[in-house]
């Protein structure tokens, strides 16, 4: 009776056994199931995460090529307008009352005319101004005066200080460096009761050119 009970007792047992590991085994599985559900939705996540800035990017730069685009095709280098003035009518007219007074005949090519003056004898002392743009858009002046002393040239400008001579038609013109202003030089010629004063900042080449075709 004894052997027919252990007996019964394990038999009653097995079954138990047997649910508890198929439960863990669906268990197992479920969880195994999530994770994968839940890895799929996280790739897909990603996925649409990069796609979505991957389609920003590509917008983006679109955009710019298509700014950079307009820019090259619209853009023009910014010119300074240069506003020239008919000088040769006032020339001729301080000539009548100075005869030393000189002007460009003719301008250099690509030169223009950008301020005239002339003060009258009345108004002592004479003197006479003409300033010009260069083809490379640099300054140069004339100055003249019947002022001989060294107050003309300090009045127009300013501290100097010597740097050699330019020898413009035969003529010796004294270089003077302008200490008051950065990078502009002048010519200076005195003589026959005349100060004539050429200056600017487009260089001594530029200085002498002009100085020749003052007449």
């Amino acid at each position: 009776m004894s052997s027919t009970g252990q007996g019964g007792s394990g038999e009653a047992a097995a079954p138990e056994t047997a649910q508890e590991q198929a439960e863990a085994a669906a268990r197992e599985k479920a969880q195994v199931q999530a994770e994968a559900n839940e890895y799929r939705q996280a790739y897909r996540r990603d996925k649409a995460k990069s796609q979505t800035v991957g389609n920003m990017v590509f917008a983006l730069a679109i955009c710019l090529a298509v700014a950079a685009f307009l820019i090259i095709v619209t853009w023009r280098p910014k010119q300074e307008k240069v506003n020239a003035v008919e000088y040769t009518a006032q020339l001729q007219d301080a000539r009548k009352a100075a005869p030393w007074v000189r002007g460009p005949e003719p301008m250099p090519a690509g030169w223009a005319a950008t301020s005239v003056d002339f003060r009258h004898p009345q108004q002592e002392p004479i003197t006479w101004h003409l300033g010009t743009v260069t083809n490379e858009k640099k300054y140069v002046g004339l100055e003249q005066s019947n002022v001989t002393t060294g107050k003309f040239p300090t009045d127009k400008l300013g501290r100097t200080s010597d740097d050699g001579t330019s020898t413009v038609a035969g003529v010796t013109w004294q270089r003077k460096i302008l200490l008051d202003r950065k990078n502009e030089n002048a010519l200076i010629l005195v003589g026959s009761g005349v100060t004539t004063i050429v200056t600017g900042n487009a260089g001594y080449p530029a200085l002498e050119a002009f100085a020749s075709a003052l007449h």
